[in-house]
């Protein structure tokens, strides 16, 4: 899973550090920006250190440089609509973008982030044990995947 924003220095920081603590049962999650910025910023580190989560060693990434192969669904966190050729599942995510702002800012952000991401994590570990009976579904394994996080869309957007 792909956690995409602009900078990769705060909300996709982020939602990658929630999915890894809270969700790496059922995600391999990886983030990125569009334009990386230069650093992660000491707020971003700092709230979420305050939910005992260590980003000290983050760095912003590019998107040139993620791996695409087995990226079941891209989180989208930009604001802006990704390109139509785009062949993985997009989910939309408007959550605020705190560069530049207060703490409060920030925590805000990190709050609405991490409920987000449990929903997604809890919609995810329900599909899995709906799964669990090893009865395959018919689908060719790609529209497997994507018929799965088009259920997963409907149980988690908001």
């Amino acid at each position: 899973m792909l956690f995409l924003c602009i900078g990769n220095a705060c909300r996709s920081q982020m939602a990658e550090g929630f999915a890894r603590a809270y969700g790496a049962d059922v995600i391999d999650p990886c983030s990125a920006g569009l334009g990386p910025a230069a650093a992660v910023p000491a707020e971003t580190v700092q709230t979420m250190q305050e939910k005992n989560i260590d980003l000290s060693e983050a760095f912003p990434k590019g998107v040139d440089g993620v791996q695409r192969e087995g990226i079941d669904l891209i989180v989208n966190l930009t604001g802006s609509r990704l390109p139509a050729a785009i062949r993985t599942p997009v989910e939309d995510w408007n959550v605020r973008d705190p560069i530049g702002e207060s703490e409060k800012v920030y925590r805000q952000v990190r709050d609405e982030i991490e409920g987000r991401v449990m929903k997604l994590i809890l919609a995810m570990r329900a599909e899995q044990n709906e799964g669990e009976d090893g009865e395959p579904n018919g689908l060719p394994p790609a529209q497997e995947n994507r018929s799965r996080f088009d259920i997963l869309r409907g149980r988690f957007r908001q």
